[in-house]
């Protein structure tokens, strides 16, 4: 048999599988919505849920903003297992800023 006949009845084969998918596909029911447990949860009014939330849509402007730096801080605790305690016994973070070794070359 020619080669292009072997072709031509694979290509037929793929296009027939595609279709019966896609058929398929569009014959399922959608998803149930979630219960209304599910919903109480998500809608609980946490406060650091939600200014966490709104910090996270502020985006790179968050960074300024001391809720949310106060907010990020309490929720790396949370996170982390410490205390109050706990993190105090942290170090700062050095700044290096006028040091030229930790200069990146486009920043002269």
């Amino acid at each position: 048999m020619d080669s292009k006949l072997f072709a031509r009845i694979g290509g037929g084969a793929f296009v027939a599988i595609a279709i019966t998918m896609a058929a398929l596909e569009l014959r399922e029911e959608p998803a149930p919505p979630p219960s209304s447990a599910i919903a109480a949860a998500d809608g609980s009014g946490d406060g650091a849920k939600t200014t966490l939330g709104y910090c996270s849509r502020l985006g790179l402007e968050a960074a300024s903003v001391d809720i949310c730096t106060a907010a990020w801080a309490a929720e790396r605790r949370r996170f982390l297992g410490q205390t109050e305690r706990d993190a105090a016994d942290v170090p700062p973070v050095a700044d290096n800023s006028g040091d030229p070794a930790f200069d990146m070359p486009g920043d002269r």
